[in-house]
C-alpha cells in the first residue's frame, strides 16, 4: 500500500490512502462526493473491522485458546468500537454538510447512521449478556428493524432516486442509464431490502448453522449488496449532476441561436 515506486498501480493506491485519511478528519473540512461514498464502503465492512480486534487477540495469544476472544473477553468492546467508526464518520459528515448547506436532509441521513449505532450496540449488548432470548434481544430486534427499514428505504428513495410517480418504468425513475437491463433495477430493490435485514440470521436456532459460518455469510452478503448499490448510486449521481449542468457537452443557450436578429446600432 504504502510502496513509494510506481508499481501495482501507484496512483491508486495514494488514492485510496488520501481518501481514507480525508475520512479520519470529517468534520474539518466541506464533504465531497467522494468522501461520504468512502465512507459508505466502509460501513459494509463492519464483520471485517470487527475482525481486526479478534485477530490482534488471537495474535497476542499466539493463536492458542482464539475463542476466548469473544463476547465474554473484557477487551470484547473493541471489536465494537472498531466496527462503529464508519458510522460515526458518517454521522460527522453529515453534520458538517448540514452545517455547509443547512438542508435538513443530511440531519435525516445522520440519524440513519445513528440509528445503525444504536441497533449494533444492542447487537453486542446481547452478545455480551449470552445471546439469549431476553430483554436485549427484544431490544437488538427492534433497533434491528427500524435500522433496517431506515436504511433500506433511503437507499431506494434517495440514494437511488427510484420509485417516483408518473414513469415510464413503475417503481423506477424518468431517467434511466442501464435501459438494456431494467429488470436488474427491480432486482436490485427487493435484494437490497432483503440484505438490509440479514440480521435475523443471527438469531439462536437449534437447526442453524455454525454461529462464525453465519457471520461470514452476513459479510459476504453485505459486501455484495454494497457492491450493486454502487452502481445505482453512482448513476444516480451522474444523472443528478447533468441535470444541474456539472456534467455535460454544451450548456443549452436561452435562445434560439440560428435565429437572427437585425438590430441598430444607433
Amino acid at each position: 500500500m504504502f510502496d513509494p515506486f510506481n508499481l501495482f498501480f501507484r496512483s491508486s493506491r495514494y488514492w485510496l490512502i488520501k481518501s481514507i485519511s480525508k475520512l479520519l478528519t470529517s468534520g474539518t473540512r466541506p464533504v465531497e462526493f467522494a468522501d461520504f461514498w468512502m465512507g459508505d464502503q466502509f460501513c459494509s465492512l463492519i464483520f471485517t473491522l470487527s475482525d481486526l480486534y479478534l485477530f490482534g487477540c488471537s495474535y497476542a495469544r499466539h493463536f492458542n485458546g482464539w475463542r476466548d476472544c469473544g463476547s465474554s473477553a473484557p477487551t470484547w468492546p473493541a471489536a465494537f468500537v472498531l466496527a462503529m467508526l464508519p458510522f460515526l464518520i458518517r454521522v460527522i459528515q453529515s453534520v458538517k454538510r448540514y452545517v455547509d448547506s443547512r438542508l435538513n436532509t443530511h440531519l435525516i441521513n445522520g440519524g440513519k447512521y445513528l440509528a445503525g449505532i444504536a441497533y449494533y450496540l444492542s447487537y453486542y449488548i446481547w452478545r455480551r449478556q449470552g445471546s439469549s432470548r431476553n430483554t436485549s434481544f427484544a431490544l437488538w430486534c427492534l433497533f434491528g428493524t427500524i435500522y433496517s427499514l431506515y436504511a433500506a428505504g433511503w437507499d431506494v428513495l434517495m440514494d437511488w432516486s427510484l420509485l417516483r410517480p408518473h414513469v415510464k418504468y413503475r417503481f423506477l425513475r424518468a431517467e434511466l442509464i442501464y435501459t438494456d437491463y431494467v429488470p436488474l433495477y427491480y432486482f436490485a430493490i427487493i435484494s437490497n431490502l432483503l440484505i438490509r435485514f440479514i440480521w435475523v440470521i443471527y438469531i439462536p436456532s437449534s437447526s442453524a448453522p455454525n454461529f462464525y459460518l453465519r457471520l461470514f455469510i452476513a459479510g459476504f452478503l453485505e459486501m455484495l449488496r454494497r457492491w450493486q448499490w454502487n452502481f445505482f448510486r453512482l448513476e444516480n449521481e451522474h444523472l443528478g449532476n447533468m441535470d444541474q449542468y456539472r456534467v455535460t457537452h454544451e450548456v443549452p443557450l436561452p435562445y434560439d441561436s440560428h435565429h437572427r436578429i437585425d438590430t441598430d446600432d444607433d
